[in-house]
């Protein structure tokens, strides 16, 4: 029979590490569509931003309260996970409790401490799903969640609340047996946590416990193996995502916007045209902005598979607030689904087969990047260091530059700078008059 059962668990872990891992290998080719991008300067502040941002959660402790119950969820699922090695080799080895010879009276201190997170785990989820669904938070109701995206969530934060009761519910069992000196369940020490529940048992049979201890015990692993799936498919892939866009992130001064280097070479040769004797021509037309992911760089397409969908971003934007179609979440979410239809479309012909739809007004609308102030609010309150202004000014280029799409008034600006230098509608010559005028 234990054979039986190590052989069920090795090709139920089988199986889910080679999903996990094949899911992983699209989302990496997704991401690599996209442009290619040199962010490998100063390692040393990059490493920097992922132990304060990624490891630390420096941004979600604006609000204390939120970001300690946050943290909670966080450790927990980081911590209370390393005793899921233990639970592997278990079940490949057909042991029980196989770190316990190892680290002897360390081992309660270890599986104590991990209750008492799985514990915190399980409030913190309780009180996110209460300020989802009854307190209801203006960010968490906004159209951009309708659907899937607001199911995914709660199903996130119950099956969480669920793996830990399973956790606390099979280690009282065998709390209950080590009592009772079960061969089978060696002695370990008391639980914090479960050991002082270990009394619920007192008058449950032998056969009864081992089957409440087996039953949690699979169900516990399995579906971690679940869980382990699931979050390709999920806002919570950021889990693992957050540390590779930590590091990434940008250096740059806050606000400071990329220029094109095509657009900056046209600008000095109309300044000091004596270059342009010394310049050789570029090689072919330089491609304006971007109509579509492939057009995007490798990091902004990280930042869509970063994204937590937490909406602090569009919390913050000034356009969203006051009623402009502009969602900064909506601009990764739809980044996001863009990629993972070309994925698809890989996945089914070999190679990208044109299926006539881009990025731009398929997903994204001209209206919502308008709607755009490029004040960089949203960059500056996601907490795993995404920037959807990075995106919505490289489909604005492609709007302005390549298709000469712009408002009227934009147009007037853009033709004053050209002739006049300057956004307003007179001449160099006569810019300063008001000021002569001023002294007659």
């Amino acid at each position: 029979m234990r054979i039986v059962q190590e052989l069920l668990f090795i090709i139920a872990f089988g199986m889910a590490v080679y999903l996990f891992s094949t899911k992983v290998r699209q989302i990496r080719r997704n991401i690599l569509l996209g442009r290619d991008k040199d962010l490998n300067d100063h390692p040393d502040l990059r490493w920097k931003n992922v132990l304060l941002l990624a490891f630390g959660q420096k941004k979600m402790f604006r609000n204390p309260l939120v970001a300690v119950l946050h943290f909670f969820v966080y450790a927990g699922f980081i911590i209370i996970n390393l005793e899921i090695l233990e639970i592997i080799l278990d079940g490949i080895l057909g042991t029980h409790r196989l770190f316990v010879p190892v680290l002897g009276g360390l081992y309660p201190v270890l599986i104590s401490a991990f209750e008492v997170l799985a514990v915190l785990v399980m409030l913190g989820c309780a009180i996110f799903l209460i300020r989802r669904n009854i307190l209801k938070l203006r960010r968490f109701i906004s159209k951009d969640l309708n659907g899937w995206p607001r199911s995914d969530a709660n199903y996130i934060l119950l099956t969480e609340i669920v793996l830990m009761f399973l956790f606390l519910t099979m280690n009282t069992a065998d709390q209950q047996m080590q009592l009772r000196g079960s061969e089978h369940y060696i002695a370990t020490g008391n639980f914090l946590i479960t050991g002082s529940l270990a009394s619920i048992f007192n008058h449950t049979s032998d056969g009864t416990l081992i089957a409440i201890e087996r039953t949690c015990w699979w169900l516990h692993i399995l579906g971690i193996l679940a869980f382990l799936n699931y979050l390709p498919y999920s806002k919570h892939l950021h889990i693992i995502l957050a540390f590779p866009n930590a590091y990434f992130a940008s250096l740059e001064p806050a606000g400071e916007m990329e220029n094109m280097p095509a657009v900056q070479r046209e600008v000095q040769l109309m300044l000091q045209p004596e270059l342009a004797a010394n310049e050789s021509a570029p090689e072919g037309m330089p491609k304006f902005g971007a109509k579509d992911v492939f057009d995007l760089t490798w990091k902004n397409l990280l930042d869509a598979y970063s994204c937590t969908e937490c909406g602090r971003c569009s919390a913050a934007c000034p356009a969203n607030i006051t009623g402009k179609a502009l969602s900064p979440r909506k601009i990764m979410m739809d980044t996001r689904d863009r990629a993972e239809e070309v994925g698809r479309n890989i996945n089914k012909n070999g190679a990208f087969t044109d299926d006539s739809k881009t990025l731009l007004r398929d997903y994204i609308t001209e209206e919502e990047l308008r709607a755009c102030t490029t004040c960089n609010a949203c960059v500056q309150e996601c907490p795993v260091s995404i920037s959807p202004l990075d995106i919505i000014l490289q489909l604005r280029r492609h709007l302005v530059m390549e298709e000469s799409s712009a408002p009227a008034e934009w147009t007037g600006m853009f033709s004053n700078i050209e002739n006049n230098m300057a956004p307003w509608k007179f001449s160099m010559d006569d810019r300063d008059k008001w000021a002569t005028e001023m002294n007659q």
